[in-house]
């Protein structure tokens, strides 16, 4: 097959794609935020505040990234340039609410001094609303990359060194950065769960081999899997365009329809699109009770 007929393959691939990504997307959320708002996912207060965040700026990276970029084509239309600029908003607060998410998580199981203080509902809705302001305020320069009437990359987006500055700065902040930190909480609270597991096991007389029933060490397992599976998700989805956009930038390919780099460029996209409903199917795998709430938020309530 020639690279002709793959990016023809590709191009239908990604038009059945982005239909199906927008149905699930917007469905899942949806789902996600229903169940979570019931408040009955026994979850503590802050930790919902942070999965609700979670999901409102992932329904919306589907919004603005996929149905209106990728479906309706909204850059033919005069809203181009603040479609744009919101799609970029959305994916920083995903990606940034997600790393609050893990600090968070790291502070209540690692640090219980601080615990008390930060892991509070006020604490969350703080973090929230601090991680929300910078996703906008670090965005904001996006639409200002186009010409003065269309929404086409200006000449001067292509060679200005100040422009080249804020496209590497954006690529570390979203998501270089993030893929460091959430590793690096995830490491500190993985080795606290092992050291505390291993200290249970001796106390509970395992040290030999002799297995017991423990229902605390099968909650940390729990934990442990749900912190895995959540970056690691994150990481997956975002790596093949994080690599595509920096190879074009090096190369100097600044147009995704030149030569191979449509493949994996458009590969990219569609991974990282993908990431924005995937976390209401991490919390339904490993979390037992936002499964039986997810049950009985798509069952009316006859006392409503």
């Amino acid at each position: 097959m020639g690279k002709k007929e793959l990016v023809y393959l590709m191009v239908d691939t990604a038009f059945y794609f982005y239909r199906i990504l927008a149905v699930v997307g917007v469905l899942s959320n949806l789902v996600a935020i229903v169940t979570l708002s019931r408040g009955r996912c026994g979850l503590s207060k802050g930790v919902t505040w942070y999965l609700l965040a979670m999901a409102v700026a992932d329904l919306l990276v589907v919004i603005f990234n996929v149905i209106l970029k990728k479906i309706i084509f909204i850059f033919y239309s005069p809203e181009c340039k603040i479609i744009d600029a919101m799609g970029y908003i959305s994916i920083a607060c995903s990606v940034w609410l997600t790393v609050a998410f893990t600090l968070d998580r790291t502070v209540a199981i690692c640090f219980q001094r601080l615990k008390i203080r930060y892991c509070t509902e006020k604490g969350a809705a703080i973090v929230i609303a601090v991680v929300s302001v910078l996703g906008v305020l670090t965005n904001i320069p996006w639409p200002f990359r186009y010409e003065a009437r269309k929404c086409l990359e200006s000449y001067h987006f292509q060679i200005l060194t100040v422009w080249e500055a804020f496209y590497w700065g954006h690529q570390l902040l979203t998501p270089v950065v993030p893929f460091m930190r959430i590793l690096a909480l995830n490491a500190v609270t993985v080795s606290h769960i092992i050291r505390a597991s291993t200290v249970r096991r001796k106390l509970r007389g395992q040290q030999n081999g002799v297995e017991k029933d423990d229902q605390e060490m099968r909650n940390r397992r729990r934990s442990i899997i749900l912190l895995f599976t959540i970056p690691a998700s994150f990481i997956l989805f975002w790596m093949t365009q994080v690599a595509s956009l920096t190879i074009q930038r090096i190369k100097g390919s600044y147009s995704v329809l030149r030569g191979y780099y449509f493949i994996p460029g458009t590969t990219g996209t569609m991974l990282q699109l993908f990431s924005s409903c995937t976390n209401m199917f991490i919390y339904a795998i490993t979390q037992r009770k936002f499964r039986e709430e997810m049950d009985g938020s798509m069952i009316l309530d006859p006392q409503v």
